[in-house]
Formats: structure tokens, sequence, C-alpha cells
């Protein structure tokens, strides 16, 4: 017994004296591992300082940056440019031109130029050759030029170390040409080169003035618009500096008739068709070319648009929507006027939908053609207040949804005033990203509303169906919210009840918000203090009672967004109580899976003091719109519904009915209510 305890006495030493040894080892080798670490990040740092392109971005910039940044002098451009540039054309081939045009476009600065300003480098770029040896960049001396590739090698190299080797396509020097700065490496021929380079001076020349070209061409379209004619140079300025360059497809729609306005348009190049709806078809009323605008009353007035318009071919426009106008101009500086030319805007008068004649009993209920439910009808969906049917109108064929609740309900759970409101704002609402309208009726135990059909169903049954989108799916059906929210708040109109239940996808693939039993109008700057909406989308201020206004409806985007990506909200339990608590708390957890962008948007969204959420501040929706998370987003052409939606791969085909879940047919009949609160229903 005694042999053994000295024998496991022995080995327990033994192991002891490894241990110790593998410690040392580790120490030894993480002192290896944080040397090399830093000398990693030295060669890194010097390497971003090289003005080359390279294959990696400059993501660690800021990481590694641990100095002040070099102050950068003011270089005046000769009067004399405009001549020079006159002088020092010089003329490509179709295959050069291409080569320069791609080199540009792969380069991280010069792809931010407009094609103008392209056209204009390719124009002025002259050619070079080097022989064999020969020094393009020597380290340490001052850039002036930069340099395209056309044929041949260089080697790059710093301090004598080689870096990498340059060949056709590729762009060196081009810092040189923003300002004076010291080479930061030495570039050689390694064999006979051509190159097409560009002197700092030619460059700066050809910017400035193409900018100060196009500023006084803009400022000269302004002052002929009757509504800004007033304005001084200053606040024309302004204007000009808020604009942004759109450009259009041949038959792309620019503005269409019937739509809410509120952007003005300049054309800058090509030419846009004017139409009318007349008896169905569209007449064309007029064309207009380059320095015309159009909209400038949906800058200054709630209107629709009257006309639609239409490029014919390639269309350039300078744009303003009309929230950033008005953070630029104050109204009272501007002319209204009244217009009876058939092409202006005006006031119109609430348009009155096709179907507005529908009577009750010409609706009858959609069956089942298959299945086990076959010969019941359709049910679409069940909530806590009724069932919504698919419905269709015999005298024409159309597919309705038909939402039916009970009176009974409602008065038991004092919702007469949210169900009058929702009426009455759905009602009055024209948005493409809004479930429209078409009727309202009542008996004794049921108010029914006649709302339009979405074809490719709920949200919430695709997301079950695939578990969690991919993020080109979730941008486009977060920015049609975004759109909805645009125009709710700017009517004052809160929302409340954003979740994946409540977006329906239309046949394109469009989203449409539905339901709106907890939508409420809002006075800006006044709060309103119901416990309202779904817990795991609730935000705290609701939770802690400090009463609540339009921030709700950001955080709850943020929630959405979150939910679309990952299957299910970030706060979620069996329990309400548990979900409150996880709100209160507000830590969010994001799976690895999620981008920089995504879990910076959702962050953003998701703070929870409602004076810092995104969509909240002072620029408002504005910032949800700019985030980089829809950097690939074209918000244009999303109003217009001119883009192809991704989601169109969520819709199956098959029976109008195939795109829900199927419900059994509830034959139970609400009781009658008689207390009067629907007479003007």
């Amino acid at each position: 017994m005694e042999k053994k305890i000295e024998d496991l006495k022995q080995q327990l030493e033994k192991q002891c004296l490894i241990n110790k040894d593998l410690q040392r080892q580790n120490k030894d080798l993480e002192q290896r591992l944080q040397e090399k670490e830093k000398l990693l990040q030295q060669l890194q740092s010097q390497y971003h300082d090289l003005e080359f392109p390279s294959q990696s971005s400059n993501e660690t910039e800021t990481e590694f940056r641990k100095s002040r940044a070099a102050v950068i002098a003011p270089e005046p451009i000769p009067e004399t440019g405009r001549l020079e540039i006159t002088q020092n054309r010089v003329k490509k081939t179709v295959s050069e031109t291409s080569l320069i045009v791609k080199a540009i476009q792969k380069n991280d600065f010069l792809s931010r130029l407009d094609d103008e300003q392209i056209a204009m480098m390719v124009d002025l770029l002259m050619a070079s050759t080097f022989k064999p040896g020969q020094e393009v960049i020597k380290e340490g001396s001052e850039g002036n030029s930069m340099y395209i590739v056309t044929a041949g090698e260089l080697s790059v190299s710093q301090a004598g170390r080689d870096l990498r080797t340059l060949t056709t396509g590729d762009v060196f020097g081009e810092l040189a040409i923003l300002y004076n700065c010291k080479r930061t490496a030495t570039v050689k021929a390694k064999t006979s080169v051509h190159l097409w380079c560009m002197e700092r001076q030619t460059y700066r020349t050809i910017i400035t003035n193409k900018s100060k070209k196009k500023r006084e061409q803009l400022m000269g379209f302004l002052k002929t618009s009757r509504t800004l004619k007033h304005l001084n140079d200053m606040q024309l300025s302004r204007i000009i500096d808020s604009m942004e360059e759109v450009k259009y497809q041949d038959k792309d729609v620019i503005v269409r008739e019937g739509t809410e306005g509120n952007t003005f348009y300049i054309i800058l190049k090509g030419e846009v068709l004017v139409t009318k709806n007349v008896n169905g078809h569209q007449k064309q009323i007029r064309s207009m070319g380059k320095g015309e605008h159009f909209g400038e009353q949906a800058l200054i007035r709630e209107i629709l648009r009257t006309a639609t318009c239409i490029a014919d071919g390639p269309v350039t426009c300078f744009s303003i929507d009309k929230e950033v106008f008005e953070e630029t101009i104050p109204v009272e500086h501007l002319e209204l006027f009244d217009d009876s030319k058939v092409m202006q805007e005006a006031n119109v008068p609430e348009k009155s939908s096709p179907s507005s004649t529908l009577q009750f009993k010409d609706l009858v209920p959609v069956l089942y053609q298959e299945g086990r439910y076959q010969g019941d009808p359709v049910t679409l969906g069940v909530g806590g207040f009724g069932r919504v049917q698919l419905v269709t109108a015999i005298n024409h064929g159309k597919y309705y949804a038909m939402k039916r609740v009970s009176k009974k309900q409602i008065v038991a759970k004092r919702q007469e005033e949210h169900m009058i409101f929702e009426k009455k704002i759905l009602k009055a609402i024209q948005c493409d990203f809004i479930v429209r309208h078409y009727a309202a009726f009542k008996d004794t135990r049921y108010i029914y509303m006649v709302m339009e059909f979405c074809g490719g169903g709920e949200i919430w049954t695709k997301l079950k169906e695939v578990g969690r989108f991919d993020e080109p799916i979730a941008v486009f059906c977060t920015a049609c919210v975004v759109e909805a929210y645009a125009y709710l708040h700017k009517k004052n109109i809160m929302y409340r009840d954003l979740k994946p239940e409540n977006l329906m996808l239309d046949m394109k693939g469009y989203i449409k918000l539905v339901d709106f039993g907890f939508a409420k109008e809002l006075v800006r700057g006044e709060k309103t203090y119901s416990f309202v909406g779904t817990p795991e989308y609730m935000p705290p201020e609701i939770i802690k009672n400090q009463g609540h206004d339009f921030a709700v409806d950001f955080w709850s985007l943020g929630i959405l967004i979150f939910e679309l990506l990952v299957g299910s909200p970030p706060f979620s339990s069996s329990e309400p109580q548990k979900i409150y608590a996880k709100i209160l708390d507000g830590v969010l957890k994001f799976p690895p899976y999620l981008n920089e962008a995504a879990k910076s948007i959702i962050s953003k969204l998701c703070r929870p003091r409602p004076g810092q959420r995104l969509g909240n501040t002072k620029n408002g929706i504005k910032d949800v719109r700019h985030h980089r998370w829809f950097s690939s987003m074209n918000w244009h052409k999303l109003r217009m519904c001119q883009l192809d939606a991704p989601t169109v791969r969520l819709i199956r085909k098959g029976p109008c009915y195939i795109n829900f879940d199927r419900f059994p047919f509830d034959h139970t009949k609400a009781e009658e209510e008689f207390s009067g609160w629907d007479c003007d229903f």
C-alpha cells in the first residue's frame, strides 16, 4: 500500500514538472505571438499608408492610426487651366477607352467620379513610355501625377523591399492628383511599359470647371421656377447642395398620376414624356427636355400628381424631396401660385376607389377546391377580434379579403373607438405599401371591412417556412415598411403593431401593412399613455408607462429586422413578464452570422431612450433610409414599384389561397349587439 502511495506521489511530482514546463513554453509562445502581432501591425500600418491599390480594404486604418493626420495645404488652380486642357487632348481607340474606364471603375477612389468626370479624364490622359529599369516614381519625392498601366509590368518597393507587381489595368499614384504628397514607395519598370498619366493641375481643373459649370446651370434652372424665383442666390445654393442626381432608363416612370407628390425634379439630360389618363387611355400631353422641371408644387403642398412622367430614353434628373427641402428653406420665403396648366399638380380630391360601389349582397365566399376543408369557405387568418375571409364579387370576379369582427366582442373589449378610427384612416389612405380599403358593412352581429386581397400571403407564414430570410429579402421587406411609416407619420398616425403577421405580400412580392386596430393619431410633441402592442415588439417606454409617441414604431422596426434575419425576436419567452424584463434589460444578443451593418441598424433603432432612436432624431426617417444596411436600396424605384422584388421567390403558384395557412370553418355565430356605437360606421 505504501509503495503504491509512493508511486502515485512520484507520478504527481513528475506531472507537476511537466505542467510547469508546458506553462513556461506557453508563456514563451505567447510572448513570441505578441511580438509577431506587433510586427504585423506595423507592417499593416505601413502597407495602408501606400497609395497603391491592394487586395484588402482600409478597414483597419482607424485601429492602427497612432498620430495626427497630416495637414494638407490648399493649392491654387491656375487661371490658364482651361486653355491648357484644350491643348492637351489625346484621341483614344475604343479598346484604350475601355481599358481606362475599367481601371477607373476598379479603383476605390476614382470609381466615385460621375460619368462626365470619367469621360473628361479619359479624354485628357496623356500617353507615356518607360524602358526596363527606369523609375516612374521615386520614394520620398513629391507626387504630381497618377498613372494607369496599359502594357508591361512594374515593381513596387519600399525601403528596398519588394511589395508587389503592377500590370495592365492597375492604377497607381492617384493620391497625387488630390494634393501634393510625398511618394511612399518606388515604382520601377520591369519591362517596357506603356502608361496613361494625368497631372494634378489638369485633374483639379477638370473637376472644378465641371462643378462650377453645373452649379451655374442649376442656378439658372432654379431661377425659372415660379415657386423659387424670389429666393436669393444663397438660398438657391443651399437647395442645390441638398439635391441628388437620379438616373432613369428608357420607359422608367418618374412620377405616376394619382400618387402622392413629394419630390421636385430638374431634367439635366434626356427627354421626359408627360401623359394623362383620359377615359382609361394614356394621352401624351407634352415632352420636356434639359432645364425643364416638374413637381415644384409638391415641395409646398399636400398634393397628388395629376400627370405621369416617363423617361423617353436615358434621363438624368436632379431632385429634392419635400422633407429635405423643408429643412433647407422656410416656406414663408416661397411664392405660392395657382396654375391651371394641365401639367402642373394641384390639390386633388380624395381618389374614389373603383370598388366604392361594392354591395354586401354581391360578395360571395371563395371555397377550398381540395384537401380536408374542400367545399368550406376560405379563411385567410384568425385574430383575437375575428376572422379574415376570402370573398369575390359576383359581378366582376375580383378577390377581396373581408375582415369580420364580432360587435359584442368589440364592446366587451372597449374597442369601439379603435374600430371607428381604423375604418377612418384606412378609407383615407392612398399608399402602395398599405393595404387598400374598399368598403365597410355591418349587421346586428358583425362589422365587415372589405380590403385588398394580397395573394402572396403573410410574411409570418413565409418566415416559418424558411426559418430566416436572406439579407436581400429582409432589406426589401423592411424598406417597404419604412415607406409605409413615412406615409403614416407624415399624416401624424402611429402604427404600433408591427410584426411579421401584419405584413402581407402582393403577387409582385411587395409588402403591405395590414391591421390598423392599434393605430392612433397623435399631435407632434404630445404623448399617449395606453399599454398597447405585441409583447415581443413593445418598447421600454410603453412597459414603463412613461408615455409614448412615434418613436415606438422605430423600436418595432429594429425588432422586425432582427426577427426577419434570425427567425425569432431578440426578446422572447413563453411568459410575457419575462419578455418585458428582457426588454427593460435591453441586452441585444446577436448571432455570429449577422453582419455589422445589420447589427448597427438594429442597435440604433432599439435604443432604450426614444429621443436617441434612429428615425426619431433631427433628420427623422431620412436617417433610416440613409443607413448603410440599405445601401443597395433604390428608394425612388421602390416608391414607384419599379424594383424586382426578391420576395417573389417566396410566393407559391396554385389556387388563389395557396400562400395561406388553412383554417377550419367557424360555424358558431356571434351574439347580436344593439348598443348603437356603430351607427355612423
